[in-house]
């Protein structure tokens, strides 16, 4: 009798340790597969830049000296559109980088399992671009209407501009919380009143570029200004919520 309960006793210590260690092998496991799809997003957008880099290098160059000067939009606005290759290639960047920081928001509130993270990630991803598209094509009915498509092209394109370069600043805040810093609610929110503030600089900057034509029509800008550049995203706000 006292055989067997030495001999219990003996296997139970075997076997705690091996099924805490297998616990731990699951954690490392799934921590594992959750860490390679966001080095693959983040991969992707640093290739997404090298190409833009590599195949427009004086462009690219002007393009990161934006905040200092404006002749990025002085060579390249006059006769540029959106669907440009290289206006492109760091749409896609923005499109993963601003939808990964949702994504870290959304996470360090509580949505999402485990299991099906990298799945809110392509539904952020692909809310986020039909957000976009649907705003830029009633953006565009708009300046149809008014006899205003080259404004508003102009307008869209350094608006596209300028969040492009705030993506780019989420690319490295969000390589920095998931490898150096690591994501709280404090930092988060931190970057995010950034990335606003950079924002409502961007929308202050486009309209000084173009005030002599706006001024005669201050009071509609306004009103696109509420209607288009604010309610989106309150609504948008108040969905989530």
């Amino acid at each position: 009798m006292m055989i067997s309960i030495g001999l219990v006793i003996q296997l139970r210590a075997i076997l705690v340790p091996l099924s805490s260690q297998n616990r731990r092998l699951e954690l490392l496991e799934r921590h594992s597969i959750l860490s390679d799809w966001i080095t693959l997003v983040f991969l992707g957008c640093i290739l997404l830049m090298t190409s833009a880099k590599f195949l427009f290098p004086k462009r690219f160059d002007e393009f990161i000296y934006l905040p200092l000067n404006n002749k990025y939009f002085l060579l390249q606005g006059k006769s540029d559109t959106l669907t440009h290759v290289f206006n492109l290639l760091l749409f896609v960047v923005q499109l993963l980088s601003v939808s990964f920081f949702i994504y870290l928001l959304l996470t360090e509130v509580g949505y999402g399992t485990d299991e099906k993270l990298w799945l809110l990630y392509i539904q952020i991803c692909a809310i986020y671009f039909v957000f976009i598209g649907v705003k830029i094509f009633i953006e565009k009915i708009i300046g149809n209407v008014f006899n205003m498509e080259g404004l508003i092209n102009q307008y869209l394109y350094q608006k596209l501009t300028y969040r492009n370069y705030i993506a780019i600043f989420l690319l490295f805040c969000n390589i920095l919380l998931m490898y150096t810093l690591g994501a709280n609610q404090t930092i988060l929110l931190f970057i995010l009143s950034l990335a606003v503030a950079f924002n409502g600089i961007g929308l202050i900057l486009s309209y000084k570029n173009f005030r002599n034509v706006l001024a005669p029509q201050i009071l509609y800008f306004i009103l696109y200004l509420c209607a288009l550049e604010i309610a989106p995203y309150v609504i948008l706000y108040k969905a989530v919520t």
